[in-house]
């Protein structure tokens, strides 16, 4: 335990309910034991009833669904015309916040009833027609909005002229490739919605946020007010920081191996059942999630307390709704005394009274870890957190840096709507639906870049360009994957022929070559064959004691700089770049303790990516600075290889991404710099914007990575300061103490030259 941090308890602010809410609605609020809104839900609300966008972006369990409840059936139960839009990023959020409304009750019958209903894959044909044709608010996610209901626009006339609401659930969730997707979603609701001569007023409800009034703008194209400070009650919280030790056990170039999260948090939540506690485990996986359970019921079992190990269980997507009920009834009871969770209960799913969460593992934001862990002490009782840190360098900095979790404004929401390859789909979805107008390239798909990419498209005959526009002229309704980046590959079972699922075919010389362990709706397969030329993989179900860590090297050309600073020898870099990157090979390491077990090579073709990435190089006099010319040149491709492992495992601390998002070039001396040389770049073709976020915080990003390596006490490096699961040349040559010698320059010259970096950037 490296830290424990006592939250204290705050009592709450009710207030009077404001005088547009019908009598109806506060009565059936009243009779949910909910006798006076609280601040933050009131100030909301007026925003939103007097037609201004709004974001409410306050903790886990303050009431964020009343906040956009109360104006929207307030309108509703007022206006019998008016209709309503709600969007989650998840079916299942959709159908328990379409519960939470039926729930309440408020339905007068005749024109004037609100007739809540949801449209989504799930729904049956007759259910869909008569959502359609009578329902007035109407429960979707950007999925279907994008393919089911915008380009069948007329059929839902209705729906679109009478649109006074869009509520846009847990919007930080709206980041990256599937965030810069989703904004065009909403775009392309808007000129649809100004056709029909509506202009709704949105509502977005998020995670704290760094941000939020910023990125909810960014995502919906209108300025949005923010409402950020809570004033629900809430519990006292004690949260302790868990680092897990190091064993006798060796990786990867005899580095030293750390007990896993996931075993660590079975056996504290073992103790905690014991205990009386009811706790909840969140893990990055679903697999992870099953070892946890049966791990800790085996700690149960060895600690004689045998009688408790069916009080815990796991759970995750994948499971029936009337499974997932069971299980939420079964936790908010007491009858089930612990569980291990993916995300799926990180989503405002409402699982109350819990006395302890553990967070095994950075869930990639730290609104991800907020959120998590206010699943505790949801009825104003006393709770306790854990985060246990993973063998990585972003968990040892928190774990070592509690400022960090409690202190550091969460991240910023990061988008990028101008990437040309998440325009070129949705500009043809968008032109499908209406034509596009030369006025509209400019106020809702980014001006010049867009122009650009409608020029591609007609002369690729997807558009015609027309004096009014840009007219769809091919055969066939354009579609876009707007969770993925394009092209995929199948996965198909290899004993029936069956497809289980697909995956982005970017993604899939890493993910599903020949012998990796994947992992898809709850199951474990191993993959027998990938034939990218055909793009099938063909898996069976297996479940192997170990896991595949993909490797792979990249060589990294400077297409276009964008923006520049210089400070003192160092000079910072945002460019397009084009990355060459193969897949050489992948250890297998086993999942109880992380211990690689081989390396198996593979066989499989370079491929190109065009994307963007932030760049650091030295000046040969910093270079000098280290020491004697022979010892510098024996350390420097080291030194310049473990700062890049640690500064892509950083990263996320900076821009809401996970390492795997991200990849990363270092050389001694690159043909494009004619210099020492750190790339870090978007795995996404036309980058995500993740890489933008590392410019623009590069001294806050380079300072945390030399704290993380420092605060690592292995002698020579591992897999939680500098090493990487993924790289490529064996995490060969590393050099720990040169990593630090060389930052601790390079984070003294940017703060040294902080003022003119930051005014030479807002310049270039």
């Amino acid at each position: 335990m490296t830290h424990v941090e006592h939250l204290p308890a705050h009592a709450g602010s009710a207030q009077e309910w404001p005088l547009w809410v019908p009598h109806e609605l506060r009565s059936a609020y009243a009779e949910r034991g909910i006798e006076h809104p609280w601040l933050h839900q009131v100030a909301a609300g007026e925003h939103a009833w007097e037609g201004r966008s709004v974001v409410i972006a306050t903790g886990t369990a303050t009431g964020k669904s009343l906040g956009y409840q109360l104006p929207v059936l307030s309108r509703l139960l007022q206006d019998p015309r008016a209709k309503a839009l709600y969007v989650s990023p998840t079916k299942a959020l959709g159908h328990d916040q379409l519960r939470a409304v039926r729930e309440l009750g408020v339905e007068p019958g005749g024109s004037a009833g609100v007739r809540p209903a949801a449209y989504d894959g799930d729904t049956a044909p007759d259910d869909r027609d008569w959502a359609r044709e009578h329902s007035r608010w109407i429960f979707t996610n950007p999925d279907m909005l994008s393919r089911g209901i915008l380009p069948q626009h007329a059929r839902w006339h209705m729906l679109f002229r009478r649109l006074r609401y869009v509520v846009i659930d847990e919007c930080h969730i709206y980041r990256g490739l599937f965030g810069s997707h989703v904004a065009h979603v909403i775009r392309r609701l808007r000129r649809i919605c100004a056709k029909y001569g509506a202009e709704p007023t949105f509502v977005l409800a998020s995670a704290t946020a760094r941000n939020p009034a910023e990125s909810a703008s960014a995502l919906t194209g209108v300025q949005c007010a923010a409402v950020t400070d809570s004033d629900a009650p809430r519990g006292a919280r004690t949260f302790a920081l868990w680092e897990p030790p190091l064993t006798d056990l060796v990786g990867e170039q005899g580095a030293p191996v750390r007990r896993t999260a996931t075993a660590e948090a079975a056996r504290l939540l073992a103790d905690l059942v014991i205990a009386g506690r009811r706790t909840l485990v969140f893990v990055r996986s679903r697999r992870a999630a099953e070892v946890v359970t049966l791990t800790a019921r085996g700690h149960l079992q060895d600690a004689g307390a045998g009688e408790l190990a069916d009080r815990i269980a796991a759970y995750r997507a994948g499971y029936l709704p009337s499974e997932r009920r069971a299980l939420e009834r079964a936790l908010s009871t007491g009858e089930l005394m612990g569980a291990a969770a993916t995300t799926a209960l990180e989503l405002g799913i409402d699982v109350a009274g819990l006395d302890a969460v553990i967070v095994a593992g950075f869930p990639g934001t730290l609104a991800s870890v907020w959120q998590q862990v206010g699943r505790a002490g949801r009825r104003r009782n006393d709770a306790l957190a854990v985060f246990v840190a993973r063998d990585d360098p972003l968990d040892t900095y928190l774990a070592h840096h509690p400022e960090a979790l409690f202190e550091r404004a969460v991240e910023a929401t990061v988008i990028n709507p101008h990437n040309p390859y998440v325009l070129r789909p949705q500009l043809a979805c968008a032109a499908y639906e209406l034509p596009i107008t030369v006025a509209e390239t400019d106020a809702l798909f980014g001006g010049e870049v867009a122009r650009d990419v409608l020029g591609e498209l007609t002369a690729d005959r997807v558009l015609r360009r027309r004096p009014g526009g840009w007219y769809y002229s091919a055969l066939g309704r354009p579609g876009v994957d707007l969770r993925g980046a394009g092209a995929t590959v199948a996965l198909i079972e290899s004993d029936t022929g069956a497809m289980i699922g697909t995956v982005d075919s970017g993604a899939a010389d890493g993910t599903v070559h020949p012998g990796a362990v994947y992992l898809h709706r709850g199951e474990t397969w191993v993959v027998d064959e990938l034939d990218l030329a055909e793009k099938v993989a063909l898996l069976h179900t297996e479940n192997p004691p170990y896991s595949t860590f993909a490797q792979e090297s990249s060589d990294i050309r400077v297409l276009q700089v964008h923006r520049s600073v210089t400070a003192g020898e160092i000079e910072c870099h945002l460019a397009d770049v084009e990355v060459t990157s193969q897949v050489l090979s992948f250890q297998r390491r086993r999942t109880a303790t992380n211990e690689v077990i081989d390396q198996t090579a593979l066989d499989l073709p370079a491929r190109q990516l065009r994307t963007t990435a932030v760049l650091w190089t030295l000046s040969s006099r910093l270079v000098d600075s280290l020491g004697p010319v022979d010892e510098v040149a024996a350390l420097l491709p080291g030194a310049l290889h473990a700062a890049e492992h640690a500064s892509i495992g950083m990263l996320p601390l900076i821009a809401t991404c996970d390492r795997w998002d991200i990849g990363g070039v270092s050389t001694a001396m690159h043909p494009d710099t004619l210099r020492p040389s750190v790339f870090v770049y978007d795995g996404h073709p036309g980058g995500a914007g993740f890489a933008e976020q590392g410019f623009e915080r590069i001294r806050e990003w380079l300072e945390a990575t030399l704290e993380a390596i420092i605060a690592c006490e292995c002698a020579d490096g591992c897999p939680s300061c500098v090493q990487s699961p993924k790289c490529g040349n064996g995490n060969e040559p590393l050099h720990k103490g040169g990593a630090i010698a060389l930052l601790r320059r390079v984070t003294a010259a940017l703060a040294q030259d902080a003022g003119s970096c930051a005014a030479d950037g807002a310049a270039r």
